[in-house]
């Protein structure tokens, strides 16, 4: 007896494999796509990353050749590439090495930034830099307003800000 409900067990898988061997062999592409898709999409993530690092060296080799103007444009070219990571980088650059004169292009540039899908901590730094800038620049009302957001957003920057604020 238990023979038979093995064989009949098997017969329906069976059965039922054949019915719907379109629908398995569709999932099977399917789910096949998905997963060369994601890695073919970590493959270029990294890629990218490469290339925007190297970039980013290059600029510091142009910049501590003196060669500001070349610099900046490759400081600028990776801002606007919108790199999590070396976008707020190459602005920190910009604005220490005092590459970009023209302080609405400065702040167009921190908006930029500020566009970029980040983490809270990182959007809230990217704000203490502009408040700080623009404090440099004799905005103190916008900069003071600025650091208030960090403090009321209980961010790991509120320290900071309220000391800046002192």
């Amino acid at each position: 007896m238990e023979n038979e409900e093995k064989i009949n067990f098997l017969e329906k898988v069976k059965i039922f494999t054949n019915e719907n061997k379109k629908i398995f062999i569709s999932a099977t592409i399917l789910i096949s796509l998905v997963f060369a898709s994601t890695k073919y999409y970590d493959y270029y993530q990294e890629s990218q990353n490469e290339i925007v690092s190297e970039k980013f060296i290059q600029a510091g080799i142009y910049l501590s050749l003196n060669e500001k103007d070349k610099s900046k444009d490759i400081y600028e070219e990776i801002i606007l590439n919108k790199n999590k990571f070396y976008s707020l980088l190459a602005l920190n650059e910009i604005i220490d090495n005092e590459l970009e004169k023209n302080e609405e292009e400065i702040l167009r540039l921190f908006k930029i930034i500020e566009d970029i899908n980040v983490e809270n901590e990182q959007k809230d730094l990217v704000k203490l830099k502009k408040a700080l800038f623009l404090i440099k620049i004799s905005k103190d009302k916008e900069g003071k307003k600025l650091l208030n957001e960090i403090i009321s957003e209980s961010s790991v920057w509120k320290d900071t800000a309220a000391e800046i604020l002192k």
